[in-house]
């Protein structure tokens, strides 16, 4: 079929078609021109009567694949087609038993040859799948799981550690054979607090949230509120801790503010009952209601000496104030906090609440409404069932959380765990997600040897959570990001599904080296798809806008060059098949 060279443009060489006709079973072959010792790869890019047209695509040395062409084959280079052995070179091996090697699909161009992907170049990498809805995305990551633990019985990848962060519930059933596996497990964790749904209700203990998640918990969107958060959760240490020094600043805290309202201003009954309000909830041994203050002939307790006479006037002010003051010289810098302390959402709540005072913001009504706004929110989740998340029975470390998080109750480890975030509304959805994120993050980073224990974040609707936000103006940087530039080396890992990848956050997308790229047709996502990649040729991103459901455009880093696949179907199915209306109507 192939004759003589006729022209090189550019990394297209044009060749005489000997067939005197257009073959168009063969667009998209690939052929070798061998020219003398070298093996130049093409693919056959279009054709006519008088001419094949040749996109130079890479050269095989010792029986490898190099992707680029540095030197063009001489015009009297012979061309052929590719032989089955040298296409494995390019496509992947047929092997996709082998531990090394996962299989993705089968080429479309060349029916029945399996398209498989280097582990290390797929999953070391954080990588996106993209498609429209509908177009087979939930499937594809099915499929493509379920090949890395079902084709090779003999070794089996028992220290990985996958997580879903499952929107819609799609894959609760899909991976209950890894149960079924020697040493292998799956688990289920579920945001259904009512039990109905299978899988432990997702729990998170509320005192591994410092500055930064609590921030997201309550969608903080004032960096001044910061500081006040910061001072919640040393109150809350405070209030919590019974040793000697942090009794004295508590006298110093109830005393300072103490002294702020009966300077505020108000009447002689707006301060009774503030400060009682306040000795109430807030005392210690030294400073309550029921203790004592004494002058000469004077004996009475603090709840007494608040009393008001006929002309409405607090006639113990005085003693008051001089019984205060001797809590009020402590030295603030004494007191040593300490970190990972245990306390719950309503510890926090009540701490947030002596805040409002803390912080001397009584006259000020900018401040009490920012505050109060922290309140409400705090206050919100806790007469919620999303309380529940926050509520832990055991005393425990972060590491042996982790540990717990990917075992099954009996303490053997599991290798996937599906988080089904379908019960939940999106902030709290998109919160819990960045607060799992965090704490992986956190810890694959402290752990030696370095990514000794890798993390693979796979995250559903990934445009709703890992997006250009205001993380980065409130807590000083987005979790996703930090981890898309820095988690690879940890060995943590994002797996972005989505159906807008124009929406995802352009630090993390840019920072994907693999992508598997169902039918998509929207403009600005088509327009994406070409700048992340060097070597997408026009023709490529055609392709991508007639998709059938369940094929892909694959490229990146574990592809050698970019093809398109059809992923096949996975068993079991996730649960993501689109409406029936005919049966539903009729």
């Amino acid at each position: 079929m192939f004759g003589k060279v006729i022209k090189i443009f550019g990394d297209t060489i044009y060749v005489q078609n000997l067939a005197g006709k257009a073959e168009t079973g063969v667009l998209g072959y690939h052929v070798v021109f061998n020219d003398a010792n070298r093996q130049i790869v093409g693919e056959i890019e279009n054709i006519d009567a008088e001419a094949v047209e040749i996109l130079l695509i890479g050269e095989i040395i010792n029986n490898t694949f190099i992707p680029g062409v540095i030197k063009k084959p001489n015009a009297d280079a012979g061309c052929r087609i590719i032989t089955k052995r040298e296409l494995e070179y390019i496509l992947g091996s047929q092997d996709y038993t082998n531990k090394n090697n996962v299989l993705i699909g089968e080429s479309l161009t060349y029916p029945g040859f399996k398209i498989t992907a280097d582990i290390n170049q797929l999953f070391a990498n954080h990588f996106a799948v993209l498609g429209n809805t509908g177009s087979g995305k939930s499937c594809s990551v099915t499929r493509i799981i379920q090949n890395i633990f079902y084709y090779n019985d003999e070794v089996m990848p028992t220290k990985s550690h996958f997580v879903i962060f499952d929107v819609y519930g799609e894959y609760n059933h899909a991976f209950l054979g890894l149960n079924k596996l020697p040493n292998m497990g799956y688990k289920c964790y579920t945001t259904d607090t009512t039990g109905r749904v299978d899988g432990d209700i997702v729990k998170i203990p509320a005192y591994f949230l410092g500055v930064d998640e609590l921030a997201l918990l309550l969608n903080v969107d004032d960096p001044t509120i910061i500081p006040v958060i910061e001072n919640t959760l040393r109150l809350v240490y405070i209030f919590n801790s019974q040793d000697e020094k942090t009794v004295k600043y508590k006298d110093y805290i109830i005393a300072s503010r103490v002294m702020d309202i009966l300077s505020s201003g108000k009447t002689a009954n707006q301060l009774r009952d503030q400060i009682i309000a306040m000795l109430t909830k807030y005392n210690t041994k030294n400073i309550n209601l029921d203790s004592t203050i004494k002058s000469p002939g004077y004996n009475r307790t603090f709840k007494q000496c608040l009393l008001i006479d006929n002309q409405g006037k607090m006639n113990a002010i005085d003693l008051v104030i001089d019984f205060l003051k001797d809590f009020t010289s402590f030295d603030l810098n004494s007191l040593d906090i300490v970190p990972n302390f245990v306390y719950t959402l309503d510890d926090l709540a009540s701490a947030l609440e002596f805040s409002l005072i803390n912080e001397g913001v009584l006259n000020s009504n900018t401040q009490f409404d920012k505050l109060n706004k922290l309140k409400v929110r705090l206050n919100s989740i806790i007469n919620s069932d999303y309380k529940k998340f926050f509520e832990f029975k055991d005393v425990i470390s972060k590491n042996e959380y982790i540990k717990r998080f990917f075992s099954k109750n009996d303490g053997t480890p599991v290798q996937l765990v599906n988080m089904n975030l379908n019960y939940i509304d999106e902030r709290m959805a998109k919160t819990l997600t960045k607060i799992y994120a965090k704490l992986f993050y956190n810890y694959v980073t402290s752990i030696k040897p370095r990514a000794s224990f890798p993390i693979h974040m796979i995250i559903e609707e990934a445009h709703r959570y890992v997006k250009n936000d205001n993380d980065i103006e409130i807590i000083g940087y987005n979790i996703f990001d930090r981890i898309t530039k820095e988690g690879r080396k940890y060995g943590i890992i994002l797996g972005l599904i989505t159906q807008r990848p124009s929406e995802l956050s352009t630090t993390s997308i840019s920072q994907c080296s693999n992508f598997i790229v169902l039918k998509l047709y929207y403009p600005d996502d088509l327009e994406l798809i070409k700048k992340i990649t060097a070597n997408i040729s026009e023709n490529m991103i055609n392709k991508v806008k007639t998709l059938r459901p369940g094929m892909a455009l694959c490229f990146g880093n574990a592809f050698k060059v970019p093809l398109v696949a059809s992923l096949g179907l996975p068993d079991p199915m996730p649960e993501s098949t689109s409406v029936n209306l005919v049966d539903t109507w009729f």
